[in-house]
């Protein structure tokens, strides 16, 4: 079940035109003409959305970050466009199941992704067989909720920060293991690129799912664990875990003592669970407007921001536009961790 995170080559700071072909006179005016009936065709018909229910495929089971943000989002969202707004769970294949269902379905913006990290940005380079393109077969429509990754070790650990740690870990390569949710999800990936950015050699101890890798990371069977803050905050509070950084660029305003990896041992590092709304490609930029349109409102609203706080969210509305650039770059980030890790996904 061990594997050692490999050093790689090459620095991670990178991470954070052909010319037109001839058109003849007559195939210009055909084009021309094809794209404004669309356009105005499209529009027309986006005026009318949404005339039926809205299904949210959300690809995991129910209960996980994805299924909050959705659920909490799409209430407020069914008052507000006059429709249902349906939530389907299709856990499977790392969520690469019920994402390729949604990577299939009409572009009339009846069928939406709840997409989070693993299937968006990381499956394509970790999967042989994702069956779908996050940048071909989607259209980033609103960034939903940033979850925060918390690098939290046992209560009874000798160590007391990110930089005691890694001190023991050049002391006695091989000796500090680190849990997670399961190979190249983005705790692991986490966790490697530490690995590979303060030059250290730590082992990777994957399990299937949060909770178990909690129960050892209590026991003291593995030294720490990048968890996302919902999954550890009971413990945290509980004092049987404790918090040895934060792996967002800012501190997080629920544990303000805590320092970030950024700011201690790694500029740049910046990890976390996000879930944002997609669409099939192809969907009008009239509905797409509209849909984050309202899930920016809803998501500004104090009553939601105070909900998703409170689990460790941040909540940051993104124009379509902005929330492709940051799929795009999330996408280059965990490739190349991906590449030099050799990670994959079954």
């Amino acid at each position: 079940m061990n594997d050692t995170t490999p050093h790689a080559s090459g620095s991670l700071a990178g991470l954070l035109s052909g010319s037109a072909g001839a058109i003849d006179r007559r195939g210009f005016l055909r084009a021309g003409t094809a794209a404004l009936a669309s356009g105005v065709l499209g529009n027309a018909w986006a005026a009318d959305y949404p005339a039926k229910p809205i299904t949210v495929v959300v690809p995991y089971a129910p209960g996980g970050q994805g299924d909050v943000f959705a659920r909490l989002i799409g209430e407020r969202l069914s008052r507000v466009i006059g429709q249902p707004v349906i939530v389907d769970n299709r856990p499977g294949a790392s969520g690469a199941l019920g994402t390729r269902m949604v990577a299939r379905a009409s572009a009339d913006g009846y069928t939406l992704l709840l997409g989070q990290t693993g299937e968006i940005a990381v499956n394509g380079s970790a999967m042989k067989t994702p069956g779908y393109d996050t940048l071909k077969d989607f259209r980033p429509v609103a960034l939903a909720g940033n979850a925060p990754l918390i690098m939290v070790a046992p209560a009874s650990a000798p160590f007391n920060s990110i930089g005691e740690l890694l001190q023991a870990a050049r002391a006695k390569p091989g000796s500090i293991s680190y849990a997670s949710s399961g190979t190249a999800t983005p705790g692991h990936l986490a966790a490697a690129a530490l690995a590979i950015g303060t030059k250290t050699e730590m082992i990777h101890v994957p399990y299937k799912g949060a909770g178990q890798a909690i129960t050892d990371l209590m026991g003291g069977q593995v030294q720490f664990f990048f968890s996302s803050a919902s999954a550890i905050m009971p413990h945290l509070k509980g004092g049987k875990i404790k918090p040895l950084a934060v792996a967002t660029p800012k501190r997080m305003a629920a544990l303000p003592q805590v320092p970030t990896v950024a700011e201690t041992v790694m500029p740049g590092f910046a990890f976390s669970l996000w879930g944002g709304y997609f669409a099939p490609h192809g969907t009008p930029d009239a509905v797409v407007t509209r849909l984050n349109t309202e899930i920016n409102k809803i998501i500004a609203e104090p009553q939601v921001r105070a909900r998703f706080e409170a689990d460790g969210s941040a909540v940051e509305p993104l124009s379509p536009a902005r929330f492709d650039a940051f799929v795009r770059a999330e996408i280059q980030k965990f490739a190349q961790l991906v590449k030099q890790t050799g990670a994959h996904i079954e």
